[in-house]
């Protein structure tokens, strides 16, 4: 076997490992993360609930797990993923239907670039009868400074995030400053902002701006990743925390995707746990 072929066998065993490897594990379903919810309220601690879809679920799939989430009245918000709903309005509606009925919110995930106009369009066309939907705002993208503006007036909940997907015209050179600017363009609306970083120092920037500004905000973390120091920051300023809480078949294939590709996660939980700084 030469290098560079011995090379593609272990590439593709790397981006194979985490479909057969998750595969195996038990996923977590409604049940579980409505225990976990009921636990976290306990706490103190808001949760929002996502499904992570596998490859043979189907949009009814979907929505029959986020009604069995809901129906279990635990959780106070549930995150969707539109693009393996095909952006539906039925589908979508049905979930917002029974979040309402539960009293809990929906937000409407970030995907690719090439959803985000499907994504905003979809939030905008439930808000009339659903004023609790919102949906995610990520930094990185060229287009978000304009989408915060467009949403920035109405009751549509924001979540900002630095972004998982990169711009196709290119990231910007400073991230932080990107993500600061789009926090500075929504602070003083009346409706909520979420920060959700976890990074600390730009968790309390963030959140210093919005309490300024008079406009209600929280922390959201996702759980599995370090937020001992981030935590500390919302609760000193009196912000409160919630946390994203994965659920569905396709969770533990993508959390061990994103474990592979990130080496320095054991260090990054030392620092978070001795509250190091990363600078």
């Amino acid at each position: 076997m030469t290098s560079s072929s011995f090379r593609n066998w272990m590439r593709a065993r790397r981006y194979a490992l985490p479909e057969a490897l998750g595969g195996r594990l038990p996923a977590p379903g409604p049940d579980d993360a409505a225990a976990l919810c009921n636990r976290l309220h306990q706490r103190g601690v808001a949760a929002t609930a996502g499904y992570f879809q596998s490859a043979s679920d189907t949009p009814d799939t979907i929505v029959q797990s986020y009604r069995a989430l809901l129906a279990t009245g635990a959780c106070s918000g549930v995150s969707v993923k539109a693009p393996p709903l095909g952006f539906d309005p039925g589908h979508l509606r049905a979930i917002a239907e029974a979040a309402d009925s539960a009293g809990a919110m929906l937000m409407l995930d970030a995907h690719g670039p090439g959803d985000a106009e499907a994504t905003i369009a979809a939030t905008e066309a439930l808000l009339a009868d659903f004023p609790q939907t919102g949906c995610v705002l990520p930094a990185r993208w060229r287009r978000s400074p304009d989408d915060a503006d467009r949403l920035r007036d109405t009751s549509a909940r924001l979540r900002i995030v630095k972004g998982e997907w990169a711009d196709p015209v290119g990231d910007p050179d400073d991230g932080e400053a990107a993500y600061l600017a789009l926090i500075e363009r929504l602070a003083g609306r009346a409706a909520p902002v979420a920060v959700a970083t976890h990074d600390p120092a730009l968790a309390a920037r963030a959140l210093d701006r919005l309490i300024a500004a008079g406009t209600p905000c929280e922390l959201e973390q996702l759980r599995g990743l370090p937020r001992r120091r981030t935590m500390a920051a919302a609760r000193t300023r009196g912000v409160p925390v919630r946390l994203y809480i994965p659920f569905g078949p396709g969770w533990w294939p993508y959390a061990i995707d994103k474990a592979l590709a990130r080496p320095h996660l054991p260090l990054w939980w030392l620092r978070d746990r001795l509250g190091l700084s990363d600078r």
